[in-house]
């Protein structure tokens, strides 16, 4: 079965400064990939990169080919909306929109020409139910989303993005912000998500990515320095570089 994305010989610039080198490497479908390195290493551009969230940075290029499906997300066809809608995104702050619990979840439909308030009822229970928060919720969907605890922020921010019906969500340090009893609450959303999604996540936490990646990604001063499934490059790391960083000798 063909990845569901192909990255194939990646070079981003910030202005004239090289941030990722030649870095190619697959996500395979309905199986998340993590991607782990110290700061300033490029996972998080590249992960933007997936869905073009880069393009709203001024004086930034690219060479190499991104495919979704076999076809080029950056190809001057490619409708960006559309995009976004099949390749969502959760941020390292939870940040819900300053509404409603149900309108944070209506608001992409809406956006898309939901209007119908039977379906849109549907969507919002579907949606908060996907990212397990639908009983901590149900009796509260016109209470404000900034009133939820950090934890329920961020489900609710990924129900947010299920509500678009995506095929890829990003997830960018997800549980950063977060405590040991949220982490573990979204580490087991992901691993029941990736059921019917592709999961691609930037993490620091190593921890993190042994647990519940399928595969992961080492990075390195902008270059991808190895790539396998998780128990392999955390057992039998086939680089220097790699063994040093998962075992803590720095970064």
């Amino acid at each position: 079965m063909d990845p569901k994305i192909q990255i194939k010989h990646l070079d981003f610039y910030y202005s004239k400064k090289l941030v990722l080198k030649n870095v190619s490497m697959h996500m395979k479908e309905r199986q998340i990939t993590s991607m782990i390195g110290p700061s300033g290493c490029g996972k998080s551009t590249l992960l933007r990169s997936l869905n073009r969230m880069n393009d709203i940075i001024p004086d930034v290029s690219l060479n190499g080919d991104i495919l979704l499906d076999g076809e080029d997300i950056n190809a001057p066809e490619v409708d960006v909306v559309e995009l976004r809608k099949r390749v969502g995104m959760v941020f390292q702050q939870p940040n819900p929109f300053p509404k409603t619990v149900f309108e944070n979840i209506a608001f992409g439909p809406r956006v898309l020409g939901v209007k119908d308030k039977g379906r849109l009822n549907e969507i919002v229970e579907r949606s908060l139910r996907a990212a397990a928060i639908w009983e901590e919720v149900k009796d509260d969907l016109a209470k404000s989303g900034l009133a939820l605890s950090g934890g329920q922020q961020q489900r609710l921010c990924i129900a947010r993005a299920l509500a678009i019906e995506p095929e890829v969500i990003l997830m960018d340090e997800p549980c950063s912000a977060l405590d040991p009893v949220s982490t573990l609450k979204i580490e087991e959303l992901m691993v029941e998500l990736k059921k019917n999604y592709t999961i691609v996540i930037v993490t620091h936490n190593m921890q993190q990515a042994a647990r519940i990646s399928d595969w992961t990604s080492f990075f390195l001063l902008g270059e991808m320095i190895e790539y396998a499934e998780t128990s392999e490059l955390f057992s039998r790391p086939q680089d220097k570089r790699t063994e040093d960083y998962i075992t803590g000798r720095f970064g």
